[in-house]
């Protein structure tokens, strides 16, 4: 790690870029747009990576990334994760934390200790304001959400677990909850990221995303999640992102139209018949370049792979390193919009 940590220096020094004071981070300039960074090496915890991955990924595709995407899981432990905040910093990146106040890793289930009730009662305040020092000790501006993809019902915070149409407005109690204290505990370098799946699932009034949303006071960005195929063998036809942002961006901006607005995921399985990976990320760049959605500011592909079944030709795989054609064109498509990717401009010259 030494030995990276120096080669990252140099780098950077070459570059003019130092790092950047504790605060908020900005939106890109008019025009521009961040690249986000995420990958896992098929782990449930979502944080298993590293600047060695980083650095390939850029090399893969040709161009910068602004944040680092992972996930803090509280069935791991509640300290802030300052080590990995730490390394990412130390790149010249912006760490972004998905604040996963979950017992456990698996999905479409009640939570068990850390619900929505628990919060709104403070039996985790102590534990949320040890982690507010750790987020502002730790020296960097930081992307931080709680409550991901609120919308659907593979969350236990989504209102399906906690009282159907009662949920959304407990939602929200819950996010203020947690907004105000790390505010009141003096941690000011946080970018509270709202964020929302491209559809409601279930698809009824209550759990409508505009449901859930905590208010202007308490969100600073907002992010939507679009995928294809999520696996090789899934039925149906491929949904494109040019249809999901077409429908779901007008619903967001008409909640908060000033907020600046992230696609914080989007991906597409490998191998599926109907449509590649290649194909369908080809589509999706052309439109997010081509400043078809002049809110959204930012974008960040899923590199990730699991197991659905018993099947390994059923497994999910979306890492781009993995798939050369995926892989070209994101080199290609980037390379060409170069001007468009802003990277380092707050790290400061």
């Amino acid at each position: 790690m030494r030995t990276l940590c120096i080669f990252v220096s140099v780098v950077f020094a070459m570059n003019g870029i130092r790092r950047l004071d504790a605060a908020p981070l900005p939106p890109p300039a008019p025009g521009k747009l961040y690249q986000g960074f995420y990958y896992s090496h098929n782990s449930d915890s979502e944080h298993d990576t590293s600047a060695k991955d980083v650095l390939k990924y850029e090399q893969t595709v040709g161009a910068g990334t602004t944040w680092v995407f992972f996930s803090d899981f509280w069935c791991e432990g509640r300290a802030f994760p300052a080590a990995m905040c730490q390394w990412i910093h130390g790149m010249g990146k912006i760490p972004y934390v998905r604040l996963m106040l979950r017992s456990e890793y698996a999905q479409d289930r009640a939570e068990k200790v850390f619900t929505l009730d628990a919060i709104l009662a403070g039996k985790f305040d102590p534990d949320l304001k040890l982690w507010a020092e750790g987020a502002k000790k730790c020296g960097a501006p930081l992307l931080v959400e709680w409550g991901t993809e609120c919308n659907g019902a593979w969350f236990a915070w989504n209102g399906k677990w906690n009282g159907n149409a009662a949920g959304p407005a407990k939602f929200i109690l819950a996010w203020r909850h947690i907004v105000k204290l790390m505010r009141d505990a003096g941690c000011d370098n946080i970018t509270w990221v709202w964020h929302v799946n491209d559809s409601d699932v279930p698809n009824v009034g209550w759990n409508r995303l505009e449901n859930y949303y905590p208010g202007d006071d308490y969100v600073d960005w907002v992010a939507v999640s679009a995928y294809g195929f999520l696996k090789p063998n899934e039925e149906g036809n491929p949904e494109l992102i040019r249809d999901m942002l077409d429908t779901v961006v007008p619903r967001i901006e008409a909640v908060t139209p000033a907020k600046p607005l992230i696609l914080a995921e989007f991906g597409c399985a490998q191998r599926h018949p109907k449509i590649s990976a290649a194909a369908w990320a080809q589509d999706a760049l052309t439109d997010i370049l081509s400043n078809r959605w002049p809110g959204v500011r930012g974008f960040c592909w899923w590199n990730e792979k699991w197991q659905n079944d018993d099947y390994k030709k059923h497994d999910t795989d979306m890492i781009i390193m993995d798939d050369p054609a995926l892989a070209k064109v994101f080199k290609t498509r980037l390379s060409a919009a170069k001007d468009k990717i802003q990277v380092g401009v707050f790290w400061g010259k």
